[in-house]
């Protein structure tokens, strides 16, 4: 395939999209950053994380291996993430004593992942807005990329805002925001006076939704939540009320609002938008990753071995993936992080998270750390050519 330098790095003379090829006019190169960020973003070369890299020759970025680096964590939070919250994410300074889960890097098998580059995001992201959507997991790849660009640019001047569900991180020097949005459903929570409802075919959250320039969905965990965690007292589909439903069955109704509401909100042409991919938890037992039944995520300092993870997909991921597969929009990536961060059963905080020792916190993810990787990911797809 041929190839020219455009803009400052190295663009295909042709990108496939799906199974379409697009070819890159080299008018492009002469056109402004705004002009080219706009064409290449709308010929995103990905397919469901197979990306080409070369003559006849794919990657898939997913599909990979957890090797030791030194030159790792990207950050550190003590001197380069001063607003990171210290009681969620923040493992070292919260007391955990080992290091290394600090310095694994992600290999995919058939290619090198592009080095996270936050001057070049920020150039190529100046003047938008960058939106997150979902539960606390969103929290946690929202908290590590706004570790990430400003580990970038440290001398720069930022803002950090809190409103009731919405966080903005805004770098002035560049114009960027990146935002997240608590919505723990995508769906619609909404208070009768029966009490909470959960309205599965309702998405009236969507309209805080549009207008970005990048949005990065997730839901899932907070489908499982169940008695003094659970956020609503029925749950309503079709019109019909029930005090319960199948999880799973409820999370691709939800999920399949959501889905629809993308097709019919989104213009493709002007928004990338990614569904983050179901985030593991390591509780249930160690027998999903070969040790005693007994096991949790506590005490635990490397990841598993090789690029399989013994307890296979969880079933959410196959309903995302299902969903993805029936939109129209073909625009929306599947940031499939699901088996890389199955195998990083030694990056959760454990009992240095919330509840310190009164706690075990296998769900959530120390930063530095896996969701660095996830957007290390996001870095890859959306710059690799």
């Amino acid at each position: 395939m041929g190839q020219y330098w455009c803009h400052g790095f190295l663009a295909p003379s042709s990108i496939l999209l799906m199974v379409t090829i697009i070819f890159l006019e080299k008018d492009y190169c002469n056109a402004s950053d705004e002009k080219y960020y706009n064409y290449v973003m709308k010929n995103i070369l990905i397919n469901h994380g197979n990306l080409e890299v070369g003559n006849n020759s794919s990657c898939d970025f997913f599909k990979g291996s957890w090797v030791y680096d030194n030159s790792y964590p990207l950050y550190d939070t003590s001197s380069t993430c001063p607003y990171i919250e210290k009681e969620f994410d923040d493992c070292q300074n919260n007391g955990r004593p080992d290091k290394a889960y600090l310095k694994y890097r992600w290999k995919p098998t058939a290619c090198e992942l592009p080095r996270f580059n936050g001057m070049e995001f920020l150039r190529k992201f100046k003047g938008k807005k960058i939106l997150f959507v979902g539960d606390s997991l969103s929290l946690n790849q929202w908290q590590s990329l706004t570790c990430m660009l400003y580990a970038s640019v440290p001398q720069s001047n930022f803002t950090l805002t809190r409103k009731g569900g919405l966080s903005k991180f805004f770098l002035a020097e560049y114009r960027v925001s990146v935002i997240l949005y608590r919505s723990a459903y995508l769906v619609d929570i909404v208070k009768e006076n029966i009490g909470r409802v959960l309205k599965l075919d309702s998405i009236r959250n969507g309209n805080a939704w549009r207008g970005y320039d990048m949005l990065i969905f997730n839901t899932w965990h907070w489908w499982l939540h169940k008695g003094s965690k659970q956020s609503w007292d029925y749950v309503e589909i079709g019109g019909t009320l029930r005090r319960d439903m199948d999880r799973l069955v409820a999370f691709k109704e939800g999920l399949t609002t959501w889905s629809k509401w993308v097709d019919s909100n989104i213009d493709p042409n002007k928004t990338i938008v990614f569904f983050q991919g179901i985030s593991p938890t390591h509780y249930r037992s160690g027998a999903e990753w070969n040790k005693s039944k007994s096991t949790t995520c506590e005490g635990e300092t490397e990841p598993v071995s090789g690029s399989t993870y013994p307890e296979g997909w969880p079933p959410a991921a196959a309903v995302v993936d299902q969903v993805l597969t029936k939109m129209s929009t073909p625009a929306v990536r599947l940031l499939n992080i699901t088996t890389l961060s199955q195998l990083r059963k030694d990056g959760h905080p454990s009992v240095y998270g919330i509840g310190g020792t009164k706690g075990n916190d296998c769900s959530h993810w120390c930063l530095a750390g896996v969701p660095d990787t996830w957007n290390e990911l996001l870095y890859a797809v959306l710059f690799a050519n």
